[in-house]
């Protein structure tokens, strides 16, 4: 048949599956999104970072400075690959608890964890929903004291600081400025170079009424930390809080709380809760 007798409408239905094919090669062509993980391995593992603030590791954008005094923390850390120009963040699923997730322009990640004793998991979510994979580990350190209350924070914006502020029946205040309380709480993780985590645990708990605040502190730019709200690399950061009571007991319960934070120096009670 010439290709006068084809027509316009054939002309243009040709021309589509053309296209469709050649859309599809490409498709075939990239690669899904995959991550090589670095640490923690699957296993068993015995203890973790050490408690040396001055030890940092290349992450992103910067290094992560933990101001949190407690010792064996873990990094998580590696390379995610074949992003092909997919958006970010990406989420970590740490022991259940979802964390933002940021890379640098190679795809390299580092974020501290504080694990508690026993079986753990690491999931990687892509910023489509996708799983990508995950890791377990045994953590055989006995010597850590299980969690009777941990809350887990994280938020959407690398460019943010945020501090969880922790307020114990006995009227001590758990911030950046004292990590540590003399009733045995305090924040394992504070992580500065955002986004996150920070993490705060209790392993002893007071019995009483705690109180839990999240405050957006400030910007981190090219300049250092400054409180110019022009700098936001967002007009709003999204900051997720998990609270888990009882921590890999029978009695185990949690809580996943979603709060906004449009202004820095906004400071915004998350939850009042008794143990």
């Amino acid at each position: 048949m010439a290709l006068a007798e084809v027509g316009v409408s054939g002309l243009i239905f040709i021309r589509s599956m053309l296209l469709l094919v050649v859309s599809l090669c490409s498709v075939a062509d990239e690669k899904p999104p995959s991550v090589e993980w670095t640490a923690p391995a699957g296993g068993w593992i015995y203890d973790g970072l050490t408690n040396n603030s001055d030890q940092a590791r290349v992450a992103y954008p910067v290094p992560p400075i933990d101001r949190g005094a407690q010792s064996h923390r873990i990094a998580i850390e590696g390379k995610l690959k074949n992003l092909n120009g997919v958006r970010q963040p990406h989420t970590l699923v740490v022991n259940g608890n979802p964390l933002p997730l940021y890379t640098d322009d190679d795809g390299l990640f580092v974020r501290p964890y504080a694990f508690g004793s026993g079986s753990n998991s690491v999931a990687l979510m892509s910023s489509s929903g996708e799983r990508l994979q995950s890791v377990q580990f045994y953590d055989a350190n006995a010597e850590k004291t299980p969690a009777r209350i941990r809350l887990i924070m994280g938020w959407d914006d690398p460019q943010a600081e945020v501090d969880i502020h922790v307020i114990t029946p006995d009227g001590q205040h758990a911030f950046f400025a004292n990590p540590v309380l003399s009733n045995g709480g305090g924040l394992d993780v504070d992580g500065v170079d955002g986004p996150g985590p920070e993490i705060f645990t209790m392993a002893a708990p007071v019995h009483g009424t705690y109180l839990v605040y999240v405050n957006y502190w400030g910007n981190l730019t090219e300049d250092g930390y400054n409180f110019n709200a022009q700098t936001n690399r967002n007009d709003m950061i999204t900051t997720q809080i998990t609270l888990v009571l009882n921590e890999n007991t029978i009695n185990e319960k949690r809580e996943n709380f979603i709060v906004p934070l449009r202004t820095i120096g906004e400071l915004q009670l998350v939850k009042t809760f008794r143990y």
